[in-house]
Order: structure tokens, then sequence, then C-alpha cells
């Protein structure tokens, strides 16, 4: 079974595809500055999980398209359709390792790529956390979007936990 906080974030994953089901093309790219379109959001997220989890943990970088989308880029209104196909990419490529992640390890930190090899200051369990709640950032920050643009029918919150993702102790 993979670690509690995994299955946090799993279930605020699908809070977060919940928050934006029924989400035009069109609505995706809207902006209210300063406010990032919600394109961007998805984006946001897939680089953030593929910066901490592939990039840094294992080397590899699937989408590097979100890059465009990483904290200090320039705003930008990405297709909806690429970023949901990357942000797909990304997270499918996470699972096998966050399901190996125990209490031991979250207490490590992932090694630099770059030589000399040194951790970075977070712990893997800090990340981990950090992620988590960026989601439920973004997924209030959107749904503040798409009260702006007067969608009907949004998502209330927090939905199922109780069955996807009841507290668990360690």
């Amino acid at each position: 079974m993979p670690h509690p906080l995994v299955i946090q974030l799993r279930f605020t994953r699908g809070e977060f595809q919940r928050a934006l089901k029924k989400v035009s093309a069109e609505d995706a790219i809207r902006r209210f500055e300063p406010i990032n379109c919600i394109s961007w959001m998805i984006g946001h997220l897939a680089w953030q999980e593929q910066m901490y989890w592939l990039t840094q943990a294992q080397g590899i970088t699937p989408a590097p398209e979100v890059n465009a989308c990483a904290n200090g880029q320039p705003a930008s209104t990405p297709p909806l359709e690429d970023m949901w196909a990357a942000w797909r990419i990304v997270t499918e490529a996470t699972n096998a390792w966050l399901d190996t992640l125990d209490s031991a390890m979250l207490a490590t930190h992932t090694l630099s790529q770059q030589k000399p090899h040194k951790p970075y200051k977070e712990s893997i369990g800090t990340r981990l956390r950090r992620t988590t709640y960026h989601y439920w950032y973004h997924i209030g920050e959107s749904q503040a979007i798409r009260q702006l643009l007067n969608h009907p029918h949004r998502a209330s919150f927090v939905g199922d936990i109780g069955e996807k993702a009841p507290y668990i102790a360690e």
C-alpha cells in the first residue's frame, strides 16, 4: 500500500481534475490578470511534480513543455488539451516512484543531478506535502476563475475523502 501522504496526493490530484471538469478550451486560457489562466495552472502543477519526482529524483524529463509554466516564467496561455496531456504523462510517470516511498525515505533528501550531487534543502516528505498543498491552492484559485466566468455547477469541496483517502496512521 502506498504511504498515507502519497494517498493524499493522489486524492488531491483527483479533486483537481474534478474541479476542472467541463472547463472549455476557450475558458481555460482566459486570464483575469494578474491571475494565471487555468491551463497554465495544469501545466504548472505538472511542472512541479516533474521537477521533484522525475527530473530531480530520477534524472528524467518526459514533458519538457511544462517548463514554460515554471515559477518565474512569463505569463502564458497554453492550450488546455496540451497541458492535460502533459499532466497525465507526468503524473503517470511519477506513480511507480511514489509507490516506493516509505516513512524512512520521506525523511531523506533527493540529490541534485548536477555534480557535485548535493541534497536539496527540503526532505522528500516536505516536498510531498508542499505539492499536495500547492494543488489545493490552485484548486481554490481555479474556482475563483470559474466564478468570474460564471460557470454553473462547480464542484463542492472537499469531495469523497472519507472513502478515497481517509486518515491512515503511519
